[in-house]
């Protein structure tokens, strides 16, 4: 087994030397394309971590382009790969969805699967992890540790899975501590660590002691490092980069869909439908607690942990009421994945506007 790492300015070129040459793809390559630098951490890198694993448990070749824009580029990345025989096609990025279905329609002997969107299509499946569930419990976290009762969000765009995040999050910090508000500054960008990192620091200048993010660099957790703050990290265990400062993170495991997926295709039993796996399922953990931790909060949180697993804890269980008061969740009812994947607002606790544009 064996993987090729294709820069996007060398693709088009290794298509070329291929079809020259007369060689001839094998049936079972399969691509990869990445919106941010692989680098030792974050979205791309757990990402990264499945592809390692599917070399390591199946017979296929893979290969990944990485930092490929949510534009024209992803387009052009996705048809070359359908172009060269790749059998499937992991498009990891919510701004590659149209492009992904798309060339789908183009190449219907190529199995497309893209990650965090909503459209289906004739051989285009989809996969999302339900990042709310950790995100819930890093917010009871920080509602029991913090001091000032602020805490702040760095977010990337206001789509309903960032959004489930978000108010994920102050619902956790609030069931322990309703004193609890939540800022929030938009950067409009997956992985800019110049911009992530000036959020951080506004956001512990407003008051805040703990914050997240949901971005692609490790820039927030350092600057709470620097700044002396709490902060929990998001995709993949930061610790690394701010050892006080890191008190877990929602870390996301691609590694066994990525295999099963390709084994079903193998197959011929894939299907294009819709997974969106969580704690039950193994795509979503906690990294290890840091020690400031209180002992009995760590104890809760495995138990809240294990309730989730077993579906008898929901983030969004009711009352779930938005930032205007009206009541989304009637007390005693349980948000569906519909209600979920159409969320478009704050809850209560959020301070902050949602951006109109």
């Amino acid at each position: 087994m064996r993987f090729t790492r294709i820069t996007f300015g060398k693709l088009a070129l290794a298509l070329v030397i291929a079809v020259a040459s007369g060689t001839s793809f094998a049936a079972d390559n399969v691509g990869f394309v990445y919106v941010s630098p692989i680098g030792d951490a974050g979205w791309t890198y757990q990402h990264d971590l499945g592809r390692l694993q599917l070399e390591k448990e199946t017979d296929v070749t893979t290969s990944y382009v990485e930092n490929v824009a949510e534009g024209a580029d992803a387009e052009r990345v996705i048809r070359e790969m359908a172009k060269r025989g790749d059998k499937v096609v992991f498009a990891t990025s919510f701004g590659y969805m149209n492009y992904a279905l798309k060339v789908s329609k183009s190449f219907r002997n190529t199995a497309f699967v893209h990650v965090t969107g909503y459209k289906l299509g004739k051989n285009m499946g989809l996969v999302n992890a339900r990042f709310y569930e950790g995100r819930y419990l890093t917010g009871v976290i920080a509602g029991e540790m913090s001091k000032s009762n602020v805490l702040g969000y760095v977010a990337a765009f206001p789509i309903p899975e960032v959004l489930q995040g978000i108010n994920a999050f102050i619902k956790g910090a609030r069931s322990v501590n309703p004193e609890a508000e939540l800022r929030v500054i938009w950067v409009n960008s997956w992985y800019d660590p110049g911009k992530e990192r000036q959020a951080a620091m506004t956001l512990m200048s407003q008051g805040a002691d703990i914050i997240t993010h949901h971005t692609d660099s490790t820039a927030v957790v350092q600057a709470a490092e620097e700044e002396g703050k709490y902060a929990f990290g998001y995709h993949s265990d930061m610790s690394k980069y701010g050892p006080r400062a890191h008190l877990t993170a929602t870390t996301h495991h691609w590694g066994d869909y990525y295999v099963k997926t390709v084994k079903d295709v193998q197959a011929g039993r894939w299907a294009p439908i819709s997974v969106w796996g969580g704690y039950a399922q193994g795509m979503i953990r906690l990294a290890p607690l840091n020690d400031a931790i209180p002992a009995d909060l760590q104890a809760r949180i495995r138990d809240m942990e294990q309730q989730i697993t077993e579906r008898k804890l929901h983030p969004f269980a009711g009352p779930v009421v938005d930032q205007a008061g009206k009541t989304i969740v009637a007390e005693g009812k349980t948000m569906t994945d519909e209600q979920l994947n159409k969320m478009n607002y704050y809850v209560q606790g959020v301070v902050s506007k949602i951006p109109n544009n």
